[in-house]
């Protein structure tokens, strides 16, 4: 091993924007989406020991709105992943790790996906593995749909199911997020979408604006597919997107599956007063500084 302890950061995700083309053959969407990571994060720390992988997690205000062993679960995916791709024969890996929950549960904001990215991150250095990226972004693939983009670890444009990222160049972004006392499953989310599949306009205007920086444009261009069918269900999203915008957002919208609300600000100081104006929210900027690996 080439190491005792390797700590990763497991920063959150924001959806830019999320355009839905069309359900698949195999049940999962073709989609297009900017992934944009944020300061937000979950820390991701093994341990060398000499048991099996052991998984803990350590709630830090991260509110479990589905049972703890579902995003555990993806956790332990990842290490066993990980472990049968780099074994052969009767040889066994182990670990303990720990991650420490800040991101919100079922949220919109790929936090379980951001925990299994920082797994595999993390064990590839614990235990020596020395696979590449691409071999790493593979494994994520077969873990979920989410996990290659929170690999990347910058923001991406994603295509297909997840699988298809090209890099976007962003300046700095200032957002406030509003998480709720309850999650929405990516899976219904979908089929939501399914019962009324509407797809919107093409993102280039707005991939543009966020790559140059013009934050007035970009609250203006901000879409979400899934958000009508969440707001159907869960009409407090609707008025949470609309306070924001009633405060001063630039734009706001449904994050991911939802159901958290994100809303643009034009800089770190009227990020603030948005939060003040809607209790319970936090400010993010995204990208957020490089992640640092503590061995």
């Amino acid at each position: 091993m080439s190491a005792a302890v390797v700590t990763r950061r497991a920063h959150a995700k924001l959806n830019v924007f999320l355009r839905v083309l069309a359900r698949r053959d195999d049940g999962f969407h073709d989609l297009e989406t900017v992934v944009l990571p944020v300061s937000l994060h979950d820390v991701v720390t093994c341990e060398a020991t000499d048991g099996p992988v052991e998984v803990r997690m350590d709630l830090h205000g991260a509110t479990p709105h589905d049972p703890l062993d579902q995003q555990g679960n993806i956790v332990t995916v990842a290490a066993d992943r990980l472990a049968a791709t780099v074994l052969s024969g009767d040889g066994r890996l182990s670990a303990r790790v720990t991650v420490g929950k800040f991101i919100p549960f079922a949220a919109g904001l790929g936090g379980g996906s951001a925990d299994a990215a920082a797994t595999l991150l993390a064990l590839n250095d614990l235990w020596g593995c020395a696979l590449a990226h691409d071999r790493l972004a593979e494994i994520g693939a077969e873990i979920g749909s989410d996990v290659p983009a929170m690999l990347a670890g910058e923001p991406v444009l994603v295509r297909g199911r997840g699988d298809r990222l090209i890099p976007v160049h962003t300046a700095t972004t200032w957002w406030v997020l509003r998480p709720f006392a309850f999650g929405v499953s990516a899976a219904d989310a979908y089929a939501w979408w399914d019962d009324t599949p509407v797809t919107g306009h093409d993102p280039g205007v707005l991939i543009a604006s966020l790559e140059t920086g013009d934050v007035e444009l970009l609250g203006h261009s901000l879409f979400n597919d899934l958000q009508p069918g969440v707001v159907a269900r869960h009409p407090e999203v609707g008025e949470v997107v609309d306070a924001f915008l009633d405060a001063g957002a630039l734009g706001a919208i449904m994050s991911g599956s939802g159901p958290t609300v994100t809303a643009l600000a034009r800089h770190f100081g009227h990020a603030d007063t948005l939060a003040a104006a809607v209790p319970g929210s936090v400010v993010v900027s995204g990208p957020p500084a490089p992640a640092v690996t503590i061995s």
